[in-house]
């Protein structure tokens, strides 16, 4: 196997593996969080988090992006203290926007909640969540230096801490409320994410101090600040303006889809409750396999950005049509799981029919969700920003427009249908993006064509094995839903022996 390839597969099994870990945690703290302050509480905490998005958009995402290509790309070409000083200047001009935003969110909370999200009760949240902007935006520029380097052991264990912080100090929260006879809201999730973000940070900032000792090199060292912030800025603002417009997208979004299931009958406490659960329950459950999908997207960009800085052209065409096969592979094999078992996973875990329902209808966004994570990150690593922000924006756009008109007249079935039209937009731009500018070859029967007779014979393999063990040992439901999936996974991994043999069992250098 080549050292490229070593490289990304290590650094993906890495973070898929906290990813995992840490969706495990937020899997449980999503039961967690319907149980004790309920459908409408998440639904207003779900309401709060685009203008947080936004203001983090604004001060950190496109940097950050830039941050990792730049490095990656100087230390590719052996220019290690021009890398450290990009780093440093751009953490920098990120500590001063995410101060000035965190400022002004604060100030204009009550504003904002009754002017913009048309909910008062949004106000203590934004609050909390605008004290944590500053501590996100410093440890996602921190993290963006070691995926750079393709280290990701630190922006994982990070990620885990700040979860298990997170879960920890949200529970502490919900006890002491029970404890002092007050009800448990959605301030507790805010709370949690507020330490969380605070300790990753300084855990993150903490050992980056150590790794820079290690090239005798200190804040003080830096020279032409400016310039350095020039360039970082250069690669960063369009995709900074791709962001913000996608959050504000989302925002309206966000802010349109109770008012318009208000417009479709419903009462406005039924139309929070019904967007909390579609985005608090069933949409975090359709993007948990997604665990392995972003640890791939996130390697992806400095190495894309290392290959096209150094002209292997071959190389990114081999990385795309990989990165193709193995999405398609899982996305495939998650839609069949949500719609085969979708009813009895939101009942089961989450005590919730409805959501459930949910998982059925949008379990055929998965493959689509799965595979435009990764080419987006795939264009953003070659540079090519100006289309990754027209591609967002025309997905986003039809999705508001399924929200406008479709919505008051079909309620919620309007969306479901607006982001699988949106989902389905992407994925073609993408694709015949990459495929005009790398030449790509997409193999149609091996990518879509087995998966799928691959899910539909292990389904039956499934249902006979579980079915004969469960008349040999009763199962509670539970159980017995868990060694369906189980059986479901291993039938399926046994139609690709040639993908395991490639990936976990080759160890021959190219």
């Amino acid at each position: 196997m080549s050292e490229f390839k070593k490289n990304l597969l290590k650094g993906t099994l890495i973070l898929t593996a906290a990813s995992l870990a840490s969706r495990i945690f937020g899997f449980f703290y999503k039961i967690f969080l319907s149980r004790s302050i309920g459908a409408e509480q998440i639904g207003i905490y779900q309401l709060a988090i685009p203008l947080y998005a936004l203001a983090f958009s604004v001060c950190a995402a496109g940097i950050q992006a830039a941050l990792s290509r730049l490095i990656a790309a100087g230390f590719a070409r052996g220019r290690s203290r021009q890398a450290l000083d990009i780093f440093t200047a751009g953490l920098g001009l990120v500590l001063l926007l995410s101060l000035a935003a965190a400022g002004l969110l604060y100030r204009f909370t009550d504003t904002l909640s009754l002017l913009v999200l048309k909910e008062v009760r949004c106000a203590p949240l934004l609050r909390l969540m605008a004290l944590s902007l500053p501590f996100a935006c410093a440890h996602s520029c921190a993290a963006s230096y070691y995926y750079g380097r393709k280290r990701t052991g630190i922006p994982a264990a990070g990620q885990l801490l700040e979860q298990g912080v997170r879960v920890s100090v949200s529970l502490l929260c919900y006890f002491a409320a029970l404890k002092t006879g007050r009800l448990p809201t959605a301030a507790l999730a805010a709370a949690g994410a507020l330490a969380g973000e605070l300790v990753s940070c300084l855990f993150s900032l903490i050992l980056l101090h150590m790794e820079f000792g290690k090239y005798h090199y200190s804040v003080h060292m830096l020279t032409k600040p400016l310039s350095k912030i020039k360039e970082i800025l250069s690669l960063s603002t369009p995709l900074t303006v791709n962001h913000v417009m996608v959050t504000v997208l989302h925002s309206t979004e966000a802010i349109l889809i109770p008012g318009m299931l208000l417009a479709s009958g419903l009462a406005r406490g039924d139309a929070l409750s019904l967007y909390g659960t579609i985005t608090g329950m069933a949409m975090p459950m359709l993007l948990f396999p997604s665990a392995v999908t972003n640890s791939v997207a996130v390697i992806l960009l400095p190495s894309v950005a290392e290959d096209q800085a150094c002209g292997r052209t071959a190389r990114i065409c081999r990385t795309i049509e990989s990165t193709l096969h193995y999405c398609l592979m899982l996305g495939i094999f998650a839609a069949g799981v949500f719609f085969f078992f979708g009813p009895r996973i939101g009942e089961l875990i989450f005590d919730s029919p409805e959501a459930g329902s949910h998982l059925k209808i949008l379990a055929f966004l998965c493959p689509f969700l799965y595979i435009n994570g990764t080419l987006s990150s795939i264009i953003s690593g070659l540079g090519k920003t100006r289309f990754h922000l027209t591609e967002n924006a025309a997905s986003l756009g039809l999705r508001i427009v399924f929200i406008l008109l479709a919505v008051p007249r079909a309620g919620i079935r309007g969306y479901q249908l607006g982001l699988l039209a949106g989902e389905i937009a992407a994925a073609l731009l993408n694709l015949c993006f990459l495929r005009r500018l790398t030449h790509f070859r997409f193999h149609l029967l091996c990518w879509i064509a087995k998966p799928a007779a691959a899910f539909l014979l292990s389904l039956g393999i499934c249902l006979f094995l579980s079915g004969w063990a469960s008349g040999l040992f009763p199962l509670p439901p539970l159980l017995l839903l868990l060694l369906e999936l189980g059986i479901l996974g291993l039938s399926y991994l046994l139609f690709f022996p040639e993908e395991w043999k490639k990936y976990l069992f080759r160890r021959s250098t190219s």
